[in-house]
């Protein structure tokens, strides 16, 4: 069983402009003489690799906590393509993973520098997908991210932002995103990783 990390790592991880940036803070140190090592830390929910939930951007919706967590963990389909993803793209990516291993076209996760136009999310949530993944720090575009979000968040599909897919081949995969439980929060960190089928 090969199992791929597609995660940043945090403290040094991107972060999307205008969010507060990680912060380890020692506690304890066993060479300053205490008992053991213990690091606090600050952070933005949103900071690297990472799932947003609909109430990012739908008040009244859905907290992280309450999305089921089989939006975050089973079959998904890594795709490859660059630049903006319009209508067409994304049909052919849905087509691409029914194509290959139907059970993985519920959840597509896209490698590349990618952005998602407002077409394409409309494509994603007529399928109906429970989880779309990409490697940018945002889904849609970086200045003006609101109205691909809302088609995606409000068809509760799952964001996966910040994902690393470099070292990965297209295919099929199980995926793991299951976020940390953060209770009526917009979104959480998480440690993605694919299994190879």
């Amino acid at each position: 069983m090969k199992i791929y990390d597609i995660s940043q790592e945090v403290f040094g991880c991107n972060v999307y402009p205008g969010d507060p940036s990680p912060k380890k803070i020692p506690q304890l140190r066993i060479s300053n003489g205490d008992v053991c090592n213990l690091t606090a830390f600050e952070m933005c929910a949103h900071n690297g690799t990472h799932v947003d939930a609909p109430f990012h951007f739908i008040d009244g919706q859905e907290t992280i906590d309450q999305v089921p967590l089989d939006k975050f963990i089973g079959y998904a389909y890594v795709a490859e393509r660059t630049g903006f993803l319009g209508r067409e793209d994304a049909i052919g990516i849905l087509e691409e993973a029914k194509n290959f291993d139907p059970k993985s076209a519920d959840m597509i996760l896209v490698k590349g520098n990618v952005t998602v136009t407002t077409e394409a999310a409309k494509v994603f949530a007529e399928a109906g997908i429970k989880l779309y993944g990409n490697e940018s720090q945002t889904v849609g575009p970086l200045e003006a991210p609101m109205e691909v979000h809302h088609i995606m968040l409000g068809a509760k599909i799952v964001l996966l932002e910040g994902i690393r897919l470099s070292e990965i081949p297209a295919g099929s995969y199980l995926l793991n995103a299951a976020p940390i439980n953060l209770g009526g929060t917009d979104g959480a960190p998480c440690r993605a990783v694919l299994i190879e089928n």
